[in-house]
């Protein structure tokens, strides 16, 4: 009888484990909406109890065990998804916006560049101007003074009483003169003849004295006879250093050498006041 017992409790005590496993899980807790998490997902039921044992059951089997971890696998496969996606979105808008400042970094550096080289052609504009306001000033001056000639050069013309000879020293003196005219514009020579006597003798003597000069001039030196003004002053006073008057014996031709600015004008160059050359004689 003592056997039956002892075999009774035995079988009872390990029945009671087999009896927890097979009862039926209590109610779940009431669960969330789909909303507040991040898969879109309802959140896992959570066993407030595990069988006869309550939360520790020593007696747990491995297929049990396997059954309460699965859900939780697949959700933390779902969030493993769920994270490289947000990543992938992430390096995507990153790249999306990085693309987008460097294209307006590049707008900016080209408007910058258009700014620069709208300021350089304004210098460019402004120089231009200013040499074109440079030079239409002396193209002015030049115009103005056309008709103004300055004295270059003279020369002094002596010959002996009664004749109208040029000697060797005054066609010397005149190829000095003549030799700078050649290819020259905007230049006179005015020759001027003084002879000793009186009256119109005088003037005829100095006048072919004068006149012997330009022939010189024309035949030698090919200068254009337009350009000679030629005149026989007879015995007219001459005005020296100091303001007197006085009268040379002998005969005598000044021949004096003036220009204005058309030369210069021509060549672009900005007209200056013409400075005094040494005379000649």
């Amino acid at each position: 009888m003592k056997n039956r017992i002892v075999a009774i409790l035995f079988a009872a005590l390990f029945a009671l484990p087999a009896l927890a496993q097979t009862t039926t899980p209590a109610a779940a807790a009431p669960a969330a909406t789909a909303s507040n998490n991040a898969t879109g997902k309802a959140p896992l039921a959570i066993e407030t109890k595990e069988g006869f044992w309550g939360r520790v059951n020593p007696f747990a089997r491995k297929k049990y065990v396997q059954r309460q971890l699965h859900p939780v696998a697949d959700r933390l496969n779902e969030l493993d998804e769920l994270t490289a996606g947000n990543t992938r979105s992430i390096k995507d808008t990153d790249s999306r916006a990085q693309a987008g400042i460097k294209l307006a970094a590049d707008k900016a550096s080209e408007a910058d560049q258009h700014a620069i080289d709208a300021g350089n052609r304004a210098n460019t504009a402004q120089t231009t101007a200013e040499t074109a306001n440079t030079r239409l000033t002396g193209v002015e001056t030049a115009v103005g003074n056309i008709d103004q000639y300055h004295p270059i050069n003279q020369a002094e013309i002596r010959f002996r009483p009664g004749q109208n000879v040029l000697s060797k020293a005054a066609k010397e003196a005149l190829d000095g003169m003549a030799t700078t005219l050649k290819d020259q514009r905007g230049y006179v020579v005015e020759v001027q003849g003084f002879s000793s006597g009186h009256g119109q003798t005088a003037i005829s003597n100095s006048q072919k004295m004068a006149d012997a000069v330009v022939r010189y001039l024309v035949l030698n030196h090919e200068i254009p006879v337009y350009r000679i003004f030629v005149v026989g002053m007879g015995n007219a006073p001459k005005t020296d250093a100091d303001g007197k008057t006085i009268r040379i014996s002998g005969g005598r031709v000044e021949v004096s050498l003036l220009k204005n600015n058309l030369d210069q004008l021509a060549s672009g160059a900005t007209p200056a006041a013409p400075a005094d050359q040494p005379q000649t004689k």
